[in-house]
């Protein structure tokens, strides 16, 4: 079991390519971004909004603990320090607000297509003279295609992961195919009259075919006014009021939209995870709704799928952007959902942190972006590594010395140990983003001690054996372990324990340090349990040791000198 514990984590390495450690911010410098909170009205944030935002913004860049990132408050702004240069996709992050909305789309308008909106029926006299299909009327054949090409199969819920992606593109396809004759029919009905001519009207009163029922009309000025194809207008960051109406844009800008208020919002998540649809290498980011969010995400979707296109839709918006616009085909009850929209995996994953961790509660611009030089640099790297050796060295001398033949299994098992730590923390650097600053390595340094103390029990437990009478080395062997096991576990178990409350309770390097001697802690009941325990016992039917060689650390003489200093007596070890 210990072989394959070390050649999966050997071959995970060689597959990653990964060989070395990752380093820390001290060791090896990395980039710095000051963000400025902006207000509306200029004014400096409340404290505790502040105090909350260094909160969620540590959560994301350092969730885990053990990434080495560091984030501060320094006035009004917030400084944080991440790791490597370069790290363009954590300024991102940490710079993003991530309000999540879930609004019901009103009216929506192709932006990169002749003016013409998706409505609800502006032209009913046209509807009948076609397949007689009880969906939208036909006169938005023109602009119909283009506002759906985009969320075309994009699915919102687990319980639309099946239907949603063909059937409804498939759907739109044959309705396209079906108002075809009807726009040539309407040309006929109009004699002569050039294509150039329809296109026109519309582009002159952009307004024309939205049915203003339950819209704002503050809101609707906004959305003729609003020009998605540029992208500084297209509002992304922006904090929107969930209890208004928006004009918003899609992520690309080739839709507009007027969205009703938000009826469920970011703090109605619960959970929410990266991960690829069966069957489908499509990336896309799971939802569990609360309570709460569960019953007002069933409300909102039976509201769309009980209305007219484009009502049908529920958008999905992020910092003011629409991500995805997705046509409802009946309620979703269960309070999960599912949000798609051309995810690679690190975006996915960056997405589910931020709903994850929460939204800011303050809008930000970064003031500063500078890669950093490390703090301590190689020299400290060097010296750290070099107490490290030399600690190590010490501890072997002193197990030579003192326990001769079996400071041998005492050596071996440390190297073990060694090999087990080098090889989890490469992993874990390329896996979970675990880097080593100095805190790891003190820690990492300091649990040379804890394994050494782990051999050192159950040695002492064999020779307390061999000192009662007990003839057979082997014997003596078995009712050590015994013994000694469960001082172990105990004094791991405390170790551990104290790691675990200090990880929670810490931040920063303090937090590193007690995951480092956490995980030193659990390797040093492997190596005890799956090495040093099973390699004493096959040492047992060795003559060297069976017969109680003097270099073998259980010789009589020794034996005898230790026990006649403990006042009891010794038996010569025998063999079984």
């Amino acid at each position: 079991m210990l072989l394959a514990l070390i050649l999966a984590l050997g071959g995970t390495m060689f597959l990653q390519k990964a060989f070395t450690p990752k380093l820390g911010l001290d060791l090896a410098g990395g980039t710095t971004v000051t963000l400025s909170p902006v207000t509306q009205n200029g004014a400096p944030p409340p404290e505790e909004i502040l105090d909350r935002a260094v909160s969620i913004i540590r959560d994301r860049v350092n969730g885990t603990g053990i990434s080495d990132a560091e984030v501060a408050k320094s006035g009004d702004n917030i400084i944080i320090s991440v790791p490597g240069a370069g790290q363009e996709e954590v300024i991102k992050l940490v710079g993003t607000t991530a309000e999540l909305r879930f609004r019901q789309v009103l009216a929506m308008q192709a932006t990169q297509a002749p003016q013409q909106l998706t409505t609800e029926a502006p032209k009913p006299s046209t509807s009948p003279s076609q397949s007689g299909q009880p969906k939208p009327s036909t006169s938005q054949s023109a602009g119909a295609p283009q506002p759906s090409a985009s969320p075309t199969g994009k699915a919102l819920s687990s319980a639309l992961t099946a239907p949603t992606p063909t059937p409804s593109a498939t759907e739109q396809k044959t309705e396209q195919k079906q108002q075809k004759p009807a726009k040539d029919g309407s040309k006929g009905q109009k004699a002569t009259p050039t294509p150039t001519t329809q296109p026109s009207q519309p582009a002159e009163d952009p307004n024309a075919g939205i049915n203003p029922d339950g819209i704002d009309p503050a809101v609707l000025e906004q959305f003729k006014k609003l020009n998605c194809t540029d992208p500084k207008q297209r509002g992304q960051g922006v904090q929107d009021d969930p209890n208004k109406q928006i004009a918003a844009c899609e992520t690309d800008g080739s839709i507009k939209y007027v969205l009703d208020v938000a009826k469920v919002v970011g703090t109605d998540i619960d959970t929410a995870s990266a991960g690829v649809r069966q069957g489908s290498p499509e990336w896309l980011v799971q939802l569990d709704f609360k309570s709460k969010g569960a019953t007002e995400w069933s409300k909102l979707s039976s509201a769309a799928f009980n209305s007219q296109e484009p009502r049908n839709k529920v958008a999905v918006v992020l910092d003011g952007v629409v991500i995805t616009a997705p046509n409802i085909l009946g309620p979703i009850p269960g309070g999960r959902a599912e949000i798609t929209g051309g995810f690679t995996q690190q975006s996915a994953n960056e997405l589910a942190d931020q709903l994850k961790y929460g939204a800011l509660p303050l809008k930000f611009q970064r003031s500063s972006v500078e890669t950093v030089s490390s703090t301590l640099g190689q020299d400290q790297l060097r010296g750290g590594l070099i107490a490290g050796v030399i600690g190590l060295a010490l501890v072997v001398i002193y197990s030579l010395l003192y326990y001769r033949g079996l400071g041998v299994v005492a050596v071996l098992s440390l190297v073990v140990a060694s090999v087990l730590t080098y090889t989890a923390v490469v992993v874990l650097g390329h896996n979970a983003n675990f880097r080593l600053s100095l805190p790891h390595i003190i820690g990492l340094v300091v649990s040379i001690g804890i394994t050494a103390d782990s051999f050192i029990v159950y040695f002492e437990r064999i020779r307390d054996e061999m000192k009662e009478g007990r003839r057979s080395l082997r014997a003596a062997v078995e009712v050590a372990w015994v013994r000694a096991r469960r001082t172990i576990l105990i004094a791991d178990a405390v170790m551990f324990i104290a790691a675990i409350v200090l990880y929670v309770l810490a931040v920063g390097g303090v937090a590193g340090f007690a995951f480092a001697m956490g995980l030193t802690t659990l390797i040093d009941v492997v190596v005890v349990f799956l090495f040093t325990k099973p390699f004493i016992a096959l040492l047992a039917r060795v003559k060297f040791f069976a017969k109680g060689h003097p270099l073998s650390g259980i010789d009589a003489e020794r034996m005898s000198a230790d026990s006649a200093a403990a006042g009891g007596r010794t038996t010569t070890p025998q063999e079984a």
